[in-house]
């Protein structure tokens, strides 16, 4: 067993050292995102809320009362912006589904406005309830509400599994979202506290850190989470994502899998790819 020293975090946890063309992902996602927004009909930066970054877009489907698939992107709650990330829109649109892409604050904010994990989790929860407020005008079905995230983003989408909605809103219905798909998540965000390239931005307490992990809290009932990683992510990334299955059981969480030959970046492109297994598990996700 190696020693989980700073070095040893640092290898499991900085995905941009271990994929050395993680840029080529980066400039594809932008690249596709903006052909997406050029054909596709879209409002763009619409307001949830009055703070840094409380901004969405909305792809409305070509039929109304379709359900809505809303996408949190990931970045280690610190970089990326929703608009490298429209064109997760395309395959969701072609499944019937309305399409919202949220964006957040990004840790570690300034000194008058730090940004931290639980900030950017309600923040996450107040897009939801923007979004169930108000997507019937752009076609959305508020009662038919799902999940996708990649990365931080899949660590926000299971948060929102364990929401409790009636503390945003007494309007809210208690089942807000019930079915979630999650790329390359993080579950335990202990960890990460001894991975310094990141941990600087951050600035995870150990209470922070605790009350961020999904894998800490009780299996959110009649809900659903697919968790998927790449099958050449670190080891702590397949661990972490079999920690969510392992801790919330096969009830909430029926599909666990590493997806051979896809590393931390890849599974989100594969998501562009016609008949890929990501597709695939997104499309059924909006069809649902």
């Amino acid at each position: 067993m190696a020693h989980k020293d700073a070095a040893w975090h640092e290898r499991m946890y900085n995905n941009r050292a271990l994929v050395p063309d993680y840029a080529q992902h980066f400039e594809r996602w932008r690249s596709a995102s903006a052909a997406v927004r050029a054909q596709r009909r879209v409002h763009l930066d619409v307001a949830y809320g009055t703070g840094v970054n409380e901004t969405l877009d909305i792809f409305p489907a070509d039929q109304p009362n379709a359900p809505v698939v809303v996408f949190i992107h990931g970045g280690y709650w610190r970089s990326l912006d929703k608009s490298e990330h429209s064109f997760v829109a395309e395959p969701l649109l072609q499944a019937g589904a309305c399409v919202v892409v949220i964006n957040y604050a990004l840790c570690p904010g300034t000194s008058l406005q730090p940004v931290t994990v639980p900030s950017i989790a309600l923040q996450c929860a107040q897009a939801l309830a923007w979004v169930w407020r108000h997507i019937g005008a752009y076609g959305g079905d508020r009662d038919r509400i799902r999940l996708m995230g990649h990365s931080a983003g899949g660590h926000l989408a299971a948060m929102l599994l364990c929401c409790d909605w009636k503390r945003l809103g007494k309007d809210l219905p208690t089942g807000l979202v019930q079915q979630a798909l999650a790329l390359s998540g993080v579950y335990e965000l202990a960890p990460l506290r001894h991975a310094a390239f990141v941990q600087a931005d951050l600035r995870l307490t150990l209470a922070d850190a605790q009350a961020c992990s999904p894998t800490r809290y009780a299996a959110p009932k009649s809900r659903v989470l697919q968790a998927l990683v790449g099958g050449d992510e670190s080891y702590e990334f397949i661990r972490q994502t079999q920690a969510i299955g392992q801790a919330w059981g096969r009830a909430v969480v029926p599909v666990c899998e590493a997806l051979p030959g896809l590393n931390h970046f890849s599974i989100l492109t594969q998501l562009a790819e016609p008949g890929s297994r990501v597709q695939r598990y997104a499309q059924a996700l909006a069809a649902l």
